[in-house]
């Protein structure tokens, strides 16, 4: 194994589209592995995501399909198609024995993830829920990277290289701690701030990696009563091709039900996701030109101070077949 073009797709949950995107009775189609992915949400508020060509004659339902109460009909020869997959009818007689291949999905703080296992077996995880209930991104920005996820994530636990091209200085607060297929590290980063925040905002943010396809950032803020969430997923879309997906939400601290819902402080938490975002990004394409030239080592020679991608690449071991 020399490159990541040998990397197989790993296990897991991998981001597909927001929940805004798929209102009821609409049809998307995303990439991903490598084909397209048809995504469509029921008149009763139903999602399902099938497989893109209809088992008739082959017409793709991403390509003018539609949904007409809780089916899916084939745009070409009208063949309707319910929410368990099976066709259900024809505009002229009985349906034929025909059904649509489902892909299993799950819904999380306004995220819609798929499941994916080379064996095709059933998901044994969950992405877990943001401590804050209903936090949903309100800003996002997405690109194409030339890598495979893994890859990416990596960077994450790489003390390293975060100082080179950011330009923060980096402290492992607390030792990463693998459970599972999660992985947990509390990295203190900065101060990459302008001055007047500097000593207002802590900058001991939590990371969680769930899986190889999904980041996500805590960083609570408790001198301005809020706490902000970065998300950063990472879908395979075909050999060393990943979608890259990077979005943020701001919350109050103590919840809602403390500080009292507001339209100005929703303006506040939108207007600070906006901010955080655009950070984000800037830093992300920073990163592009090392994700897009990198190739992958399957036997790194670790440096003193390397643990961390040590420990990540062990964990990274279980999504993956064991051959």
């Amino acid at each position: 194994m020399t490159t990541t073009d040998e990397l197989p797709y790993p296990s897991g949950w991998f981001y597909l589209a927001r929940a805004p995107e798929l209102a009821p009775g609409s049809v998307l189609t995303r990439r991903f592995l490598d084909e397209d992915i048809v995504l469509y949400r029921t008149r009763d508020g139903r999602l399902r995501a099938v497989r893109p060509h209809c088992p008739h004659l082959g017409a793709h339902l991403g390509a003018g399909g539609t949904v007409r109460g809780e089916n899916l009909v084939c745009p070409v020869h009208r063949l309707p198609f319910a929410p368990d997959g099976t066709c259900v009818g024809t505009p002229d007689g009985p349906p034929p024995r025909a059904c649509l291949e489902q892909h299993t999905l799950s819904e999380r703080n306004g995220l819609v993830l798929a499941w994916y296992d080379p064996e095709g077996a059933a998901p044994t995880w969950e992405v877990p829920d943001t401590a804050h209930a209903g936090v949903v991104p309100t800003a996002a920005w997405s690109t194409e990277v030339r890598t495979h996820p893994q890859e990416i994530i990596e960077n994450t636990l790489d003390y390293r290289y975060l100082p080179v091209p950011h330009q923060v200085d980096v402290r492992e607060v607390d030792l990463a701690n693998a459970q599972g297929p999660l992985l947990h590290t509390r990295p203190r980063l900065g101060p990459d701030r302008p001055p007047a925040l500097r000593h207002r905002i802590r900058a001991d943010r939590t990371f969680l990696m769930a899986g190889l396809g999904y980041l996500r950032v805590e960083l609570p803020m408790p001198s301005l009563g809020l706490v902000s969430y970065l998300w950063a997923m990472h879908t395979p879309t075909g050999p060393r091709r990943t979608r890259m997906l990077v979005a943020t939400a701001c919350a109050d601290l103590r919840g809602p039900e403390a500080t009292g819902a507001s339209l100005p402080r929703h303006g506040l938490h939108r207007a600070f996701a906006r901010a955080m975002l655009k950070t984000a990004v800037g830093k992300v394409r920073q990163d592009l030109r090392n994700w897009n030239t990198k190739r992958y080592e399957p036997r790194p020679r670790l440096a003193v101070n390397d643990e961390g991608i040590g420990l990540f690449r062990h964990w990274a071991r279980q999504f993956y077949p064991s051959s």
